[in-house]
């Protein structure tokens, strides 16, 4: 028995990838995976959405995490550059509070998108 040697061009599939992000949004969505590609910023996210009005202070989020306080900032930095949290001062101290936004963002980025409804 012999295989042939190339595939006739007639018997390959038809693509079925119809629609892929665009580069730019590609990498601006791969920033936000990667800032959550870390288990601490997940728990930091966990954190701040349990908390009272989804928004939490740095100093209430070392402890539950157990590290230091400029461990826990720097996190929250990336989290922050990554579009994931807002930070505000307040005195001393930088609250952050969750992107809701940004969270769908990349969450639909993964989606099937809907298609349209079929006409009448």
């Amino acid at each position: 028995m012999t295989l042939p040697a190339t595939i006739a061009q007639s018997t390959c599939c038809v693509p079925r990838v119809t629609a892929s992000l665009a580069p730019h949004d590609a990498e601006r969505i791969a920033r936000v995976f990667k800032a959550m590609g870390d288990p601490t910023r997940v728990m930091l996210l966990s954190l701040i959405a349990g908390s009272e009005g989804r928004e939490a202070c740095i100093c209430d989020l070392t402890e539950p995490v157990g590290l230091s306080q400029g461990t826990v900032s720097h996190h929250m930095k990336m989290l922050a550059e990554a579009g994931l949290v807002t930070r505000e001062q307040r005195g001393r101290w930088a609250y952050f509070s969750l992107n809701d936004a940004a969270l769908e963002a990349a969450a639909d980025a993964l989606r099937t998108p809907t298609p349209p409804p079929a006409p009448r």
